[in-house]
């Protein structure tokens, strides 16, 4: 029984995580090229290994071999096909296991850059973190230890490629289900999730059990749960947002801290439009637009953000061009805002289908509301280029006038050129000649030098004794 053999089958197995049988096969697949090496001429070549004792049968042509007797070059030819083998082996086998994990965090150790990106060790392979899937601002040091999620498995001839990434959404999902049992569990549901990453990130959470609060749980006892989340994303803020059935009240939700004053939906554009007061925009629009944006990504609708005045200007405008067209009246208008349809922009987007059909409007009708909105969109549209190019010159002649005002400024600030004298014939010719008076003599006064409590004041010009002395 040659145990030897079989104890280094089940450790190569064992080590490189390869089946049993695939290491045997390529054993003897590896003897059968040593043979062929050293029998060139050889037309049938059998090779077999018996799986219980480790026992080695080989034939060449029906006739038995031993493979003491195949040489030093067959050997070497052997363990070359042999190592080949096995890497294939065990790439297959990496392949497989990265390839179950993808989606999954792992953990591993940073051991080299190449350009921007990362190369990660982690288990029994090496991954690759992009610098386009690194949390904007975050740096990592080689040794440092890294978490991240496996974004993509790809087999290369002669490697396999493991993409990580640290940016996508699911990896703060992932982080959830680590630091968040009840998420874990599947009591807690995280419905939808929209992130920009390095910011801000809003998570959308339901709870399946009526007696777990969502936001509670994934909040923690004073926040620890969610701060070992933002610390883990190096400081990035996550508003954790109740979801809800109802679209107004998820929209609502989905942009505090603002209050929203009212919301009106348009199904047929999947747009929301948002009404907040004057306190409530900058709150509403965060900075850089960055609330709105990932509101409208968390919801999926398209969302608008205007204030009470901008809504109701645009209300009376349609309300007007709509009651001036005939067969339409306050009714009318009432179904249509119900609609979502809120500004005479909306019409020819949605178009004359949506107020037959929901509305029962006849088909000219209906056409000849879209065409009148039309119009008077495009109205309102010069209109206010009209104003803004009207600002603009307004501002420009201001601009112009105060830097007229300025230069005559610094011309009154300019000393007077000295006035040559008058003797007294000139002044006798001319009656308009200025009368010459005389100035009285201007004493020179000294600068004074105060004392008060031992503490002396002294002027920007001193007094020194006649004698000099201080």
């Amino acid at each position: 029984m040659n145990q030897e053999l079989l104890r280094l089958v089940e450790g190569i197995a064992r080590d490189r995580n390869i089946d049993p049988e695939t290491v045997f096969e390529d054993l003897e697949a590896a003897m059968i090229s040593a043979i062929r090496k050293a029998n060139a001429q050889a037309s049938d070549i059998e090779v077999r290994i018996d799986r219980q004792n480790g026992a080695i049968t080989a034939g060449v042509d029906g006739t038995a071999l031993s493979m003491g007797e195949l040489g030093r070059i067959a050997a070497q030819t052997a363990k070359q096909v042999m190592i080949q083998k096995m890497r294939e082996a065990e790439r297959g086998s990496i392949y497989e296991e990265y390839l179950e994990l993808r989606g999954q965090i792992i953990t591993g150790r940073v051991v080299r850059r190449e350009g921007g990106s990362l190369i990660v060790e982690s288990g029994r392979a090496e991954a690759i973190l992009p610098r386009s899937e690194q949390i904007p601002g975050e740096t990592h040091s080689l040794e440092d230890r890294v978490r991240a999620m496996i974004l993509e498995v790809r087999e290369h001839p002669g490697q396999v490629r493991i993409v990580l990434s640290r940016t996508h959404p699911d990896f703060v999902r992932r982080l959830f289900e680590l630091e968040v049992p009840e998420v874990a569990e599947q009591i807690i549901e995280i419905r939808a999730l929209a992130r920009e990453a390095g910011y801000r990130t809003k998570v959308a959470v339901s709870s399946l059990d009526s007696r777990v609060d969502a936001v509670g749980a994934c909040v923690g006892i004073r926040g620890s749960r969610i701060r070992s989340i933002v610390d883990e994303l190096g400081g990035e803020k996550i508003d954790i947002v109740r979801w809800d059935d109802s679209s107004k009240v998820l929209i609502a939700n989905a942009l505090k801290p603002a209050e929203v004053y009212d919301i009106s939906l348009c199904f047929e554009m999947g747009r929301a439009i948002v009404v907040v007061t004057e306190d409530q925009l900058s709150l509403a629009i965060g900075k850089r637009g960055q609330n709105v944006r990932l509101a409208a990504r968390l919801t999926q609708w398209d969302i608008d953000i205007l204030t009470p005045t901008e809504f109701n200007s645009g209300m009376d405008a349609m309300e007007k061009t709509l009651l001036d067209i005939d067969r339409v009246d306050s009714q009318v208008v009432s179904q249509i805002v119900a609609l979502g349809m809120v500004n005479v922009l909306d019409f020819e987007e949605v178009g004359p289908e949506p107020l037959v059909k929901e509305l029962a409007l006849e088909q000219p009708l209906a056409e000849q509301i879209v065409r009148r909105c039309g119009e008077r969109a495009k109205e309102i549209a010069e209109e206010q280029l009209a104003k803004k190019a009207a600002e603009k010159a307004a501002a420009a002649e201001k601009e112009e006038q105060q830097s007229d005002e300025s230069g005559k400024a610094d011309e009154a600030t300019e000393p007077s050129q000295p006035v040559p004298e008058t003797t007294d014939n000139d002044a006798a010719d001319d009656e308009t000649a200025p009368v010459k008076q005389e100035q009285a003599p201007v004493e020179e006064v000294s600068s004074e030098v105060e004392t008060a409590s031992d503490d002396k004041i002294i002027s920007d010009t001193e007094v020194q004794p006649e004698d000099g002395s201080r």
